[in-house]
């Protein structure tokens, strides 16, 4: 999953939004940084992680992006479940979309001195391109793809040929979604119920 959805998976909780946003910024025994807190909605993103990329459905979305985006399939899909996300009317409308973007942006600018130096980065074009809310729209996930293939120093596609795919393969892609959210969030829920979670309960 991408930006969005880790922070829509943080439900509302200051610490786990940050954790959450800035886990692939922390390495090693950096994590120990951060509050108990954090550290927790670092790892919580990292579980995020590791069952999306084990669930089947994502494996059937990969495989049909795989032979246009080859190894990095999976770095599109995320973008791609977050458009789903953003579009999904059982967790965002266009306008409650926005709210949310709006809130996510405000938690981390309060904690923007707190923010690996990188993330700072990236936070700042998040912000000024307002990502989260553009993930609703195609154009945003073309713009995404666009710099995917700029970053991406072995990926033989443009961003165009794989934002092509996802247009050709979009049923195939929005089920692949459809089967693998509802289990994510059945997941993460027990994910932060388990004892010693700081989360609150649902």
């Amino acid at each position: 999953m991408n930006y969005l959805a880790h922070a829509y998976l943080s439900f509302n909780h200051e610490p786990f939004i940050i954790g959450n946003m800035i886990a692939d910024f922390v390495k090693g025994k950096q994590l120990l940084q951060y509050a108990p807190a954090v550290q927790q909605g670092v790892r919580l993103h990292r579980a995020i992680d590791a069952y999306t990329d084990h669930h089947p459905a994502t494996a059937r979305a990969k495989a049909a992006l795989k032979p246009f985006v080859g190894a990095y399939s999976a770095v599109f899909i995320d973008i791609i479940y977050d458009h789903f996300l953003a579009n999904d009317p059982e967790h965002f409308t266009a306008a409650s979309l926005e709210t949310f973007s709006r809130q996510v942006y405000s938690t981390l600018a309060v904690h923007h001195d707190e923010l690996p130096p990188v993330f700072q980065q990236v936070f700042s074009y998040m912000r000024q391109h307002n990502w989260l809310l553009h993930y609703r729209e195609r154009s945003g996930i073309a713009s995404s793809f666009n710099g995917i293939a700029r970053r991406a120093k072995y990926l033989q596609a443009s961003g165009a040929d794989a934002f092509k795919a996802f247009e050709d393969h979009y049923d195939t892609l929005k089920d692949c979604y459809v089967q693998f959210f509802p289990d994510l969030l059945r997941y993460v829920k027990s994910y932060l119920e388990a004892p010693g979670s700081t989360a609150p309960s649902f």
